[in-house]
């Protein structure tokens, strides 16, 4: 498992870089924007901590929170799907209720 805050699974080290690779370009969206670390968790709502551990690439922060300072930088997120998945995905009610 990761070091950091605790995970309920191992995640693999594709999805490990991709959450290192996103606080990165939070840290460099923020610089460029001139702001510090305070700035940022006063906008996003969050303890300066969260903003740190999101800039390090600390697996367990909280999605939403790492999504949030993304786009409080300009920074779009788009989910991709495998081909494999795609239109197999439902929310909400299964699809054996629809």
């Amino acid at each position: 498992m990761a070091q950091g805050k605790r995970i309920s699974a191992d995640i693999g080290g594709d999805a490990l870089q991709a959450i290192k690779d996103m606080g990165a370009a939070a840290k460099l969206a923020r610089m460029r924007a001139g702001e510090g670390q305070a700035v940022a968790a006063a906008r996003l709502g969050v303890h300066v901590q969260t903003i740190a551990r999101i800039e390090s690439g600390v697996p367990g922060v909280a999605v939403g929170h790492v999504l949030g300072m993304l786009a409080l930088y300009g920074i779009a997120t788009k989910l991709q799907q495998p081909d494999a998945m795609r239109g197999r995905l439902h929310f909400g009610r299964a699809a054996t209720e629809r």
